[in-house]
Formats: C-alpha cells, structure tokens, sequence
C-alpha cells in the first residue's frame, strides 16, 4: 500500500496556532498550496469536527483531518502540519495535539488503502514524536516511508 503523494508545499513545520479550528486550518491551507484541493475541502474538514467531535484525533498527539470525497478536491494528497505547540482538540485520551495530516482523496477505495498505509507508518510508537520533532520535508518524508527524491 502507499500513501497519497507529499508535495513540498504541503508540508508545514512548527506552525503556531491558537486552536484545533485553526490547526486544521492550516492543514487544509497545505493542501490548497499542493493544488490538490479548493479552500470549500478546508470548511468540510472542519465541519466534519463539529459534527461528529474528535474522533480524527487518532492516536496521542496525532489528528487525521480529512472529509469525504467531493467535487473540491482536485487530487489525491497527504499534508503534514507540525505545530510549534500543542493544542486540544477535546479527545478525552489523545489531547494534545502536534501533527495533524491532512487527507485528501478522490474516491472512497483511496481512503480506505490510505487509511490503512497511514495505520501501518503508525504502528510504530517512535513514529509521532519523530514527525512532530521533524526539522526537514525529507524527515518527514522518512517517517512516513516515504521515497525522498535524491535530486531535490
């Protein structure tokens, strides 16, 4: 399984922020850089939130911000977003909050298999801390086990 593609704009390290609204924010605002979604993806993630809680905080210290698929999203994306502090999303285990990816998908199969390639970079323990401690785009990109170019 693989992950949708990181393109450099949608990766965004030690980020302030005052709240989860504005952290997913920034998250969506990776993707709108990526091209690979319109700012109306940004508003549904944050929807999504508001209607069903936090249970995209999936692990403590990480958010999965995402939405269904829809006519804005351009192109199957993953953004990273590191913040320079935690913040609470209200998750009653997996507060506070450091990286949050953003997931965007064209159709319902991509989610799943992306879903499950992100559950697998998770399962290991040192994979949060490493990405919220991350300094480079091609840290990120070795966490996550993703191929980092050689020519960039």
């Amino acid at each position: 399984m693989t992950l949708p593609p990181l393109p450099d704009n949608a990766v965004r390290l030690g980020v302030a922020v005052d709240d989860w609204r504005a952290a997913i924010r920034a998250s969506g605002d990776a993707l709108v850089a990526a091209g690979a979604t319109l700012d109306a993806y940004t508003d549904r993630m944050i929807q999504v939130i508001d209607e069903f809680g936090s249970y995209i905080v999936i692990a403590p210290g990480l958010a999965l911000a995402h939405a269904r698929p829809g006519a804005d999203i351009l192109s199957d994306a993953l953004s990273v977003v590191t913040l320079a502090e935690p913040v609470s999303f209200g998750h009653p285990h997996n507060d506070p909050v450091r990286v949050i990816l953003g997931l965007a998908v064209t159709t319902p199969d991509s989610h799943v298999t992306s879903v499950a390639s992100l559950a697998n970079v998770f399962n290991d323990s040192a994979a949060i801390p490493a990405l919220a401690d991350a300094q480079s785009i091609d840290e990120v990109r070795s966490v996550l086990g993703i191929a980092v170019d050689p020519a960039a």
